[in-house]
């Protein structure tokens, strides 16, 4: 894991890409970086891991949104854009981990707790969230923690 704070990763490779001349690449790594810069200044600090994860995954939740909407438009062309911005934005992730560990550990969670209905999502978020952290995105552990409910309850 590298200890280059966030802001400093992306200007290098702001500065790589304005070199190799990546177009795409550069206007995606400088929204982000003003991204960081804006939440630093609503933080008055510098901008940590997490903080930094959580500006990646928005940026690629707002492009995931555009292409739905793209594509309802037929668009393609633009849905194609965004598409190619969530790749290059996708590295800054860290590794994500994978949905049958995910549910794994919901399962056994629900199991050990002896959880159960919709009002069990929010004890499963928490626990899943504090053992995965930034490895795994909430939507997911929240769907696939719904689909586990399900078959417990069926």
């Amino acid at each position: 894991m590298t200890t280059t704070p966030p802001q400093q990763r992306i200007e290098a490779d702001v500065k790589a890409a304005m070199k190799s001349g990546e177009k795409e690449k550069l206007s995606t790594l400088r929204m982000l970086l003003t991204e960081i810069k804006n939440e630093r200044i609503r933080r008055g600090s510098e901008v940590d891991e997490a903080g930094f994860v959580s500006l990646v995954r928005k940026a690629i939740k707002q492009r995931e949104e555009s292409i739905s909407q793209y594509r309802k438009g037929n668009r393609e062309e633009l849905a194609a854009k965004e598409e190619a911005e969530i790749k290059l934005l996708e590295p800054y992730l860290p590794a994500q981990v994978d949905e049958g560990q995910i549910r794994a550990a919901i399962e056994e969670t629900v199991a050990a707790k002896g959880l159960s209905g919709p009002a069990a999502i929010g004890p499963i978020m928490k626990e899943m969230l504090a053992r995965f952290g930034s490895s795994a995105d909430g939507a997911t552990i929240n769907r696939i923690a719904r689909e586990v409910l399900a078959q417990k309850a069926g």
